[in-house]
C-alpha cells in the first residue's frame, strides 16, 4: 500500500502529520498528512485513503517528527467526522486489550467503530403529508395511502410504504401529482432520561444493607470493585439499580453488561417500571442505523444507561460512571473469535483506567472473583435470602443406577410422577437438557454407520422440527434421508441419545393434555419471538417448557416450581478444567427458576454420580463446600486464578502441515522454568470445517506476563503462509 507509511520519528518536518489507527488487522498506526486548514486531536475520527477505499479510522498520535524520506508517500487525512473524540480512557484500553490478547491493535478499534460508512451526521429521513385532493386515477394501493396518511401529520415516507402494502413510487406519484407533499423529517430526538426517582422499591432489611453499600459505591467516583453475591430471587437487579440511580442523578453514565441481551425483555421491563423509561441497548441484531443513532447517543452523553452485550464495553461513552456485569460468572463472556478477550476482566480494567466503581453480580460466582473477594481485593456484598421471604428450592438427586426410566424414555418414573402433580397443580414444570435438537447421534441399525460431518470431527445432530442432520460447529447441514447411504438399508436409522426436541415428544406422550414448549439457541428465529414465548410462559399458557442453557439466564417466571435436570452429569466428562465450575453454575442457575414466587420449589438431578462433589454441594444447598473443594483443586494444580493458560490452536487444510508447523513453534518455545508448554497435540475437535486443528497449552505462574512470553516466543517461530492459521487465546475458557 504506497500510500500508507509506518510512523517514523527520525527527523523534524514542517509538513504536519498524524498518526492514525486504522480498524483492519493492523497492529500499528500509520502516518497521514493533514491537509491545510484542518485542526486534528488524538481521538478525532477520520476519514483516510486505504487502497482504493476510504475508511473510518482514529487519529492515534501527533508525529512531531515524521521521516522526511516519506514526506512523498504519505497522503492525506480525507476528512475529520463531526463525531465526538475517542477519549484517551478508551484509547489506552484498546492498546491494553491489544498487548493483553495478542490481538492487532487495528482490529480492537474496530470494536469502538461498528458503524463504518453509518458513522457521522444522521442523513435528513423524507417525510410527506396528505395536503391535496385525491388524485384523479385512483387505485386500490392509492386509496390504502390516502386512508392512511388522511390525518394530516407528516409520516416517514419508508415507513408510510410499508403500512399501506404499496411501493415508495406509489407515493413519488402522489408528490408529482400534488396530493402529498414532501418534507424533511425532524431529527429523532435523544433517548429520555431515566428518572432515579421514578418508582424506588421498599426494601427488605437484608436488601437496605446492599442498597446501602452500591449508593455509597456510585457516590465514591472512584475505582473500586464489588460482587453483588445474592442467591436467585433476592433481587439483586433491583439492588443494583441503586448505583445506577445514583450515577444518573450525578449527570453521569451508566453500563449494565448482560450475557444475552437479545434474551432480556423482562429486565428491559423492570427497568422502565423502576426508572420510568427503557434504557438504550446495544447488541448486533440492531439495524445498522439504529446502531448508528445509538453509538452517537451514547458518544454524545444523550445516552444515560446503555445495556448490553459484550461488545458494548467498546463503545465511546462521553463520561461514564459506572459499569454493572451481570451474571458474571456467564462464558458468553468470552470473546472466542477475533481479539479473544474476556468482557468481565475488560470490564474490571476500563473501570480501572477511567478510575470508576464496578459492581460485578452473581448467585454463583466464578472462582476467580470469588478468589479475588476472598482475598478482599473485592467487596462483597450478599444479599443471603430470597426478596418476599421465598424459600431457596430443595434439591433432591435422582440416582439414574437405581431409578432408572423405561428403555427408550429418559425421563425417570418419579420425575414423571412428579411433573404430574404439579401440572395436575396448575403449576409450571421445566424440564431442562443443555442439548439441542432432537438426538446428539444418528446410526444405521444394520451396519453401524454413524452420520459424521463431512469437513468437521463431530457427529450431525438430528434436528426433527427442521428434518435435518446438523453440524453443530460449522453449520453444515442435510436431510435426514431414507435409508442408509453405507448399507441402503431402509427403516434401520435411529436417534441414540436424548435432545430437548425428543424430550417434548417424551413429554407429550407422558402428558398429552399439558401444553408444552421448547426454548432452544437453534428455534429463535428473532428476539421478538423469544420475547413473546417468553411472555407466554410467564403468562401460564405454558404447562411444561423444555430447555437448554437458555432457560438458565435469569428470566422470571412466576407459576416455574419444578424442574427436573435430566442429565445433570453432562457438562462434567468433556476434559475441561472448569468443567466442575460449569455445572454447578449451570445447574445452580437452572433450578434458582423455581419457586420465585409463590408455593415451594424443588430441583430434581438426574444423575449416574450422586456422590460428585458437584451434586453432593447442591443436594445439600452449600455453595461453600463446592467452593471449598474447587478452590482447593485449582490451588493444588495450579489452574487459574494461582496460575495462568493460554491456548495456541494451529490449523489448515491438510493433517501433515498442520502438525509440522505446530512442531517447529514448540521446538523454539523460550525455557522458562516458570512456564510449561504442553503439545502438540490434536484438539478435541480435531477438524472444524476442513480444517485439521492441533493445539499447544501454556501454563504459567501467576505472576508471569505470559502475554509477553507469548509475544517473544512468536517473533522466534515459523511465519505463517497460505492457509496457515494461529489463534491465540489468553485465558481460554473453551478447551475444544
Amino acid at each position: 500500500m504506497d500510500h500508507l507509511a509506518p510512523a517514523a520519528t527520525s527527523s523534524a518536518s514542517s509538513t504536519r502529520v498524524v498518526d492514525v489507527l486504522v480498524p483492519v488487522a493492523l497492529d500499528q498506526a500509520y502516518s497521514y498528512r493533514v491537509p491545510r486548514g484542518m485542526e486534528l486531536e488524538p481521538g478525532d475520527v477520520v476519514c483516510v485513503p486505504l487502497g482504493p477505499r476510504e475508511v473510518v479510522a482514529v487519529v492515534w498520535a501527533k508525529n512531531h517528527h515524521p521521516d522526511p524520506r516519506l514526506h512523498n508517500r504519505l497522503k492525506d487525512v480525507g476528512e475529520k467526522l463531526d463525531v465526538p473524540p475517542l477519549k484517551a480512557e478508551l484509547r489506552a484500553l484498546v492498546d491494553w486489550v491489544a498487548k493483553y490478547t495478542l490481538s492487532a491493535r487495528g482490529m480492537v478499534l474496530r470494536m469502538t467503530l461498528r458503524m463504518g460508512e453509518h458513522l457521522g451526521p444522521e442523513r435528513t429521513r423524507t417525510g410527506v403529508r396528505l395536503i391535496g385532493a385525491p388524485p384523479q386515477r385512483m387505485t386500490p394501493a392509492r386509496r390504502r395511502l390516502i386512508e392512511l396518511l388522511s390525518d394530516g401529520l407528516l409520516h416517514g415516507k419508508s415507513d408510510a410504504a410499508k403500512q399501506a402494502g404499496v411501493s415508495v413510487g406509489v407515493i413519488d406519484g402522489l408528490i408529482d401529482e400534488g396530493t402529498l407533499h414532501a418534507e424533511p423529517l425532524p431529527p429523532a430526538p435523544p433517548p429520555p432520561a431515566p428518572d432515579p426517582s421514578f418508582a424506588v422499591p421498599d426494601f427488605s432489611r437484608q436488601q437496605r444493607a446492599a442498597v446501602d453499600a452500591m449508593r455509597a459505591l456510585a457516590a465514591s467516583g472512584s475505582f473500586h470493585v464489588a460482587l453483588l453475591d445474592g442467591v436467585t430471587g433476592s433481587g439483586k437487579t433491583e439492588v443494583y439499580f441503586e448505583a445506577v440511580a445514583e450515577i444518573v442523578r450525578r449527570g453521569k453514565q451508566a453500563l449494565i453488561l448482560m450475557p444475552e441481551i437479545a434474551l432480556t425483555g423482562q429486565f428491559l421491563d423492570r427497568f422502565a417500571r423502576r426508572f420510568g423509561v427503557r434504557p438504550l441497548e446495544w447488541h448486533s441484531e440492531l439495524t445498522p442505523r439504529t446502531r448508528a443513532r445509538n453509538w452517537a447517543a451514547i458518544a454524545a452523553g444523550h445516552a444515560h444507561v446503555v445495556v448490553g452485550a459484550r461488545s458494548a464495553l467498546f463503545m465511546p461513552y462521553a463520561d461514564l460512571g459506572l459499569i454493572v456485569v451481570d451474571e458474571e460468572h456467564d462464558q458468553a463472556y468470552k470473546q472466542e473469535d477475533g481479539a479473544h478477550y474476556h468482557a468481565r476482566d475488560m470490564a474490571v480494567k476500563r473501570a480501572s483506567i477511567a478510575k470508576i466503581p464496578i459492581v460485578l453480580a452473581s448467585a454463583t460466582p466464578s472462582v476467580e472473583t470469588e478468589v479475588n473477594a476472598r482475598k478482599g481485593r473485592y467487596q462483597r456484598v450478599m444479599l443471603p435470602a430470597r426478596f418476599g421471604g421465598q424459600h431457596m428450592p430443595q434439591i433432591e438427586a435422582i440416582d439414574l443406577r437405581r431409578e432408572s426410566p423405561p428403555r427408550g424414555r429418559f425421563i425417570s418414573p418419579r420425575l414423571a410422577e412428579e411433573i404430574r402433580t404439579a401440572v395436575e397443580r396448575k403449576e409450571q414444570a421445566l424440564l431442562f437438557l443443555n442439548r439441542r435438537g432432537y438426538a446428539p447421534l444418528t446410526l444405521c441399525r444394520a451396519c453401524g454407520h454413524r452420520f459424521a460431518c463431512t469437513i468437521c470431527d463431530a457427529w450431525l445432530v438430528d434436528h426433527r422440527f427442521r428434518q435435518r442432520l446438523v453440524c453443530h460447529h460449522c453449520g453444515f447441514s442435510m436431510p435426514r434421508p431414507d435409508a442408509c447411504p453405507h448399507c441402503a438399508a431402509e427403516q434401520t436409522l435411529a436417534a441414540v441419545g436424548p435432545g430437548v426436541e425428543r424430550l417434548q415428544e417424551e413429554a407429550a406422550a407422558l402428558f398429552p393434555d399439558a401444553r408444552t414448549m421448547v426454548l432452544s439457541s437453534d428455534l429463535v428465529t428473532s428476539i421478538e419471538t423469544m420475547r413473546s414465548e417468553l411472555n407466554e410462559i410467564a403468562e401460564g399458557r405454558v404447562d411444561i417448557i423444555i430447555g437448554t442453557q437458555l432457560v438458565a439466564k435469569g428470566h422470571n417466571f412466576p407459576r416455574l416450581n419444578l424442574v427436573g435436570v435430566v442429565d445433570a452429569d453432562l457438562g462434567l466428562s468433556n476434559g475441561d478444567p472448569r468443567a466442575a465450575e460449569r455445572t454447578f453454575q449451570l445447574l445452580n442457575q437452572v433450578i434458582g427458576r423455581a419457586g420465585r414466587e409463590q408455593g415451594f420449589g424443588i430441583g430434581y438431578l438426574q444423575t449416574h454420580q450422586p456422590e460428585h462433589p458437584v451434586m453432593k454441594a447442591l443436594v445439600a444447598c452449600d455453595r461453600e463446600a463446592f467452593y471449598e473443594s474447587e478452590i482447593a483443586s485449582r490451588e493444588r494444580t495450579g489452574y487459574p486464578p494461582f496460575g495462568r493458560l493460554a491456548s495456541l490452536i494451529v490449523s489448515a487444510g491438510d493433517r501433515p502441515g498442520t502438525e509440522s508447523f505446530a512442531r517447529r513453534l514448540a521446538a523454539v518455545a523460550p525455557a522458562d522454568p516458570r512456564i510449561q508448554v504442553l503439545g502438540p497435540a490434536e484438539a478435541p475437535l480435531a477438524v472444524i470445517k476442513g480444517r485439521y486443528r492441533f493445539r499447544l497449552l501454556v501454563k504459567s505462574a501467576r505472576g508471569v506476563d505470559l502475554s509477553e512470553y507469548l509475544r517473544e516466543w512468536l517473533s522466534l517461530g515459523p511465519k505463517t503462509k497460505g492457509n496457515l492459521k494461529l489463534e491465540v487465546d489468553v485465558d481460554p475458557q473453551s478447551f475444544l
